[in-house]
């Protein structure tokens, strides 16, 4: 079948790993099924084990992709969760949990096997392209709003960036839960297209916000840690679920963090009941993915390209 796979890892610029080919069909597993892939979007997860970050050498060739959607074997379309092993179904005596292209080959084929208890049903009003954007971007953002910050309708919140998968779900979320959300962003573009996503204010990089909020959903990193930090009003929350520029900012702001008795919350792998209760939401609200212009498998790489070179918009999503 066709594939979009790591060769090799940790090359000067890691694109030069990717290959584009031919790869073994998924054999069937007891409790797995299998699924014919319609979309799949591309995550900074790809780049990363690109990079050899979460994926080691002797694991090659690993097909990549964490999301998509598809057809199942009994015709049902599905979105699948990347997660192996959270919700306890699908394994071996002793096999860890790990998501896909960790592990286990990944979404950027014609067909993905997944444990079974990992399809949920895709609704009929959202496209595969669409669908496809949900499972990491929208979920890590679905799980930062409502899960960690616990956010409920009149609250603020600040979405560090605008132009990514993460912050252009969340600044969706937020403003279909009647949330006041501000975000940030260097491009006076992205700044606009965020506030046509119903951005109550988008500013540039370290502005002062109009009034401290109730919530900051942070996944730039160092960058933007202060800031965040000084955005929060007494008693608010911060939620971490990336760190894009570093991990390491020049001060941790302790001091801020005492007085002001913040909350600093981590988010990640977010579960099934989450992905469902996300697809409900969308539903119900009427919200849709904003898509980067989508593109066929064949042309993946021009998809890396354009997440490495950060001009990209939404979800860059491949079709098939």
């Amino acid at each position: 079948m066709f594939a979009v796979y790591a060769a090799e890892l940790g090359l000067p610029d890691p694109l030069d790993g990717l290959r584009l080919g031919e790869r073994p069909a998924p054999r069937p597993r007891p409790g797995w099924s299998r699924v014919t892939v319609r979309a799949a979007a591309l995550n900074h997860h790809d780049l990363w084990s690109l990079r050899g970050v979460g994926l080691s050498a002797d694991r090659l060739p690993m097909i990549l992709g964490t999301d998509a959607a598809g057809v199942d074997e009994d015709g049902n379309e599905v979105v699948v969760h990347p997660v192996v092993g959270l919700t306890g179904h699908g394994l071996a005596p002793g096999e860890a949990r790990s998501i896909l292209t960790e592990k286990y080959q990944g979404t950027f084929a014609e067909q993905v096997t997944v444990p079974t208890a990992n399809l949920v049903p895709k609704p009929p009003g959202l496209s595969f392209a669409e669908a496809a954007c949900l499972p990491t971007a929208w979920l890590t953002a679905y799980r930062m709003l409502f899960t960690q910050a616990r956010v409920r309708p009149g609250d603020s919140v600040l979405v560090q960036g605008s132009g990514g998968g993460v912050a252009t779900a969340a600044i969706a979320l937020a403003r279909a839960a009647g949330l006041r959300v501000y975000a940030t962003g260097r491009d006076p573009d992205r700044r606009a297209r965020a506030l046509a996503l119903g951005a109550t204010d988008v500013l540039e990089p370290g502005a002062p916000l109009p009034h401290p909020v109730d919530a900051v959903l942070e996944t730039v990193g160092a960058a933007t840690w202060s800031h965040s930090i000084h955005a929060l009003r007494r008693g608010g929350t911060l939620v971490l679920s990336g760190a894009t520029s570093g991990d390491r900012p020049t001060t941790t702001e302790l001091t801020r963090i005492a007085s002001h008795e913040l909350t600093v919350r981590g988010s990640t792998l977010a579960t099934v009941p989450e992905l469902r209760a996300l697809l409900t939401f969308l539903t119900t609200t009427r919200t849709h993915p904003t898509l980067d212009p989508t593109l066929p498998l064949s042309q993946a790489p021009q998809g890396f390209t354009r997440m490495t070179e950060g001009t990209h918009f939404g979800k860059i999503v491949f079709t098939l």
